[in-house]
């Protein structure tokens, strides 16, 4: 019989088994103690009895209280410690852990006794493939989102020249460092061995974050410095400092096991969880470890198997996988949000949830005034964001940031206040201007580099939207949809080609900036008519025009000119099911189309148009000369450019999860002041550059 993971070991625990704990930290922690008690433990104080455990914190200073109590009365001992991903900022920060290592047997860093860890990597078979296809995928993963334990770092930030050797340091005292055999004079040596091994090469002394912040000091001391080897303090992704290291030398670090992952054969002096297993150069190898393990099953056992990861959105234990996306969606949100910005061209209503989304780390400063607000964010050496749309000659800032509404946006209209679940920024332009590129345009273009781990789970998400009928606003229908024909609703009552014409809200900035002669619905369904004349031509009219909120209404006999139906109350997802193409302008209806494997023909210039999955009757750009599939674009499109908010939690949250929400979740209530703003923004709908 295979032994069980440290995970499926906690999930089976009976509830009610109590775990006795003499440190406050279990208490005062939420977070932990949340885990806990879904992985089946009962948090308590007092004396235990029989069946009970004692719990404690790995081999901190305080876990004595706890081990003592133990020894007297003959508990077993639980230790507990975070998980290899972490968070972004170190818990002296606040941050609480994504998972936690729960284990009944040693603790992974301590190589004096076995670990529930060790245990796994000794005994368990690790010959699943699928298992191990997780296990590379996750590697894949952890490099293209460039995560680590700590995450406090822009994986833009540039690096050494390669060709340097890696010195990792860690801090003074850690338990890792004592109970891995570490210390001051292994240090020493250590850097000893790496200038011998490697005379003329550079040596970096990586500083761990916490010897940065100031907090705990580490092993090196830079008034040694020499020329040829030096402190390397800066925040940088580990992945991109490893891609140019000649070598890697650490006593037990855990960025030793990301060298390993990155391709590299560590020279190891301590005896860390990862040492001995064939995959490091060992000084001191623990004589228990006799196994010889590939990358793809190390992985398997300490990410996968043994940590219990915890889903903060639907407050539940969760596979690796969604810890994964969990920290790439908080991680994006500090390393772009972190400095903070200045705000222009922003209404009144849409700031508050702006900040929300945006200053979780520094609030976001707003000002009207374009000239300013540049001046402004030149002083600051922040960027300066702006609405997409709003910006204008005055808006002279170095750093640009436009903002606009995400894919997936709400239960309800952004016409209507209704706050949006998503939205894009963009440093490069926006995505409905095609006459200058955008950093979607950019992910698009690079899509065909990801890993297969990130197309599958593209895949995925298109599979969840097409089975729960998502779109941009997933308005509550307010009854069976009205048809004088009702032929549309079933494919097979019609004979000819079934197309759909979305209509579009005439003032929008993509139509201005995305089409040419063909620019008003009104002309886009006399085209459509004019290339297919004996096709059934369903025309859709735009929900903030059905509302009456926004430009752009046809009259039905206008309408009835060219369509031969026109639904009232029709869901968007439902006609596009029911026809075969869809011919638009620049509609959003499009991309939905392809992601359903519908035909698209593009009179405009759309951001999904010219990459080869479309017929494009507007111009396109020359620079659109690369050709994604499918399932690339749709990963640019909702997963690598917009960025998500979940309301539930107020935290930055994967697409999966709002995936959820829009299927699962009730239409936000507005209250009076937005019903009433509503209303004018109705009687307005020709002047929407007043509130939009």
């Amino acid at each position: 019989m295979r032994p069980a993971p440290a995970a499926e070991f906690a999930a089976r625990q009976d509830p009610a088994r109590r775990l006795f704990v003499y440190t406050a930290g279990f208490l005062t922690q939420r977070r932990v103690r949340r885990i806990l008690q879904l992985a089946g433990w009962d948090v308590r104080l007092g004396r235990p009895g029989a069946g009970d455990h004692v719990g404690v914190w790995g081999r901190s200073p305080h876990a004595a209280r706890g081990e003592s109590v133990a020894a007297r009365t003959g508990a077993p001992l639980l230790r507990v410690e975070d998980a290899f991903l972490r968070s972004v900022l170190p818990g002296r920060a606040g941050s609480p852990p994504l998972g936690l290592c729960l284990d009944t047997q040693g603790v992974h860093f301590d190589a004096s006794t076995p670990s529930n860890l060790e245990h796994l990597l000794a005994t368990h078979p690790l010959d699943d493939t699928a298992l191990l296809d997780r296990a590379r995928d996750g590697i894949a993963r952890l490099a293209h989102w460039h995560l680590s334990k700590y995450n406090a770092f822009d994986p833009a930030s540039p690096v050494p020249a390669p060709g340097y050797v890696l010195v990792i340091d860690q801090t003074r005292g850690d338990a890792s460092v004592r109970y891995g055999g570490g210390s001051q004079a292994l240090f020493d040596e250590m850097l000893a061995v790496a200038q011998i091994e490697n005379p003329g090469a550079r040596i970096l002394i990586k500083t761990h974050p916490e010897t940065r912040a100031g907090h705990r000091p580490g092993h090196y001391d830079a008034r040694h410095e020499d020329g040829r080897t030096t402190l390397y303090p800066d925040a940088v992704s580990p992945w991109a400092l490893m891609e140019g290291a000649v070598g890697v030398y650490t006593i037990s670090s855990q960025l030793g096991f990301e060298a390993i992952l990155a391709g590299h054969k560590p020279r190891v002096f301590g005896q860390p969880f990862y040492g001995g297993w064939g995959l490091t150069q060992d000084e001191r190898p623990a004589p228990r470890r006799e196994r010889r393990l590939t990358r793809a099953q190390l992985f398997a056992a300490a990410m996968i198997l043994y940590p219990t990861w915890y889903d903060p959105f639907r407050d539940r234990l969760c596979e690796f996988e969604d810890a994964i996306s969990a920290l790439e969606a908080e991680a994006r949100a500090w390393r772009e949000d972190r400095h903070g910005y200045v705000s222009s061209g922003m209404r009144l209503w849409k700031r508050g949830h702006l900040q929300k989304v945006f200053g979780r780390h520094t609030r976001l400063s707003f000002r009207d005034a374009p000239a300013a607000a540049s001046a402004r964010a030149d002083r600051t050496g922040r960027p300066l964001m702006v609405w997409a749309g709003k910006e204008t000659d005055a808006h002279r800032a170095a750093r640009i940031v436009r903002v606009e509404d995400g894919f997936l946006r709400s239960r309800g209209l952004g016409a209507e206040l209704v706050p949006p679940l998503s939205l894009v920024t963009d440093a490069s332009g926006i995505y409905y201007d095609p006459a200058r590129p955008s950093d979607l345009e950019h992910l698009i273009a690079a899509s065909g580099r990801l890993p297969a781990a990130e197309l599958r789970r593209a895949e995925a998400l298109i599979a969840m939207l097409r089975k729960r009928g998502l779109s941009k606003y997933n308005l509550p229908a307010p009854g069976a949809p009205t048809y004088s024909q009702p032929k549309i609703v079933s494919r097979a009552k019609h004979s000819g080609t079934r197309i759909l014409v979305p209509g579009q809200v005439e003032d929008d900035a993509s139509i201005r900036l995305g089409c040419d002669a063909v620019r008003s619905n009104r002309d886009l369904l006399r085209r459509t008519r004019e290339e297919n004349p004996e096709a059934f031509i369903v025309y859709k009219p735009h929900p903030d025009v059905e509302a009456g909120l926004r430009p752009g209404a046809l009259s039905d006999a206008e309408a009835r000119a060219h369509a031969d139906e026109v639904p009232v109350g029709a869901d968007i997802i439902d006609l596009i099911e029911a026809s075969d193409e869809v011919w638009t302008l620049t509609s959003l209806t499009g991309f939905e189309a392809l992601i359903r494997d519908r035909a698209v023909t593009c009179l405009g210039t759309p951001f999904y148009a010219g990459w080869g999955l479309t017929r494009d009757l507007g111009r396109v750009p020359a620079r659109r000369a690369a050709r994604p599939t499918l399932t690339g674009l749709a990963h640019a499109t909702l997963i690598g450019y917009p960025r998500y908010h979940d309301p539930t939690t107020g935290l930055p949250c994967p697409v999966e999860v709002i995936v959820d929400r829009l299927a699962e979740g009730a239409p936000p209530r507005l209250g009076p002041a937005n019903r009433l703003l509503s209303k004018a923004q109705g009687a307005l709908a020709s002047r929407a550059d007043w509130w939009r």
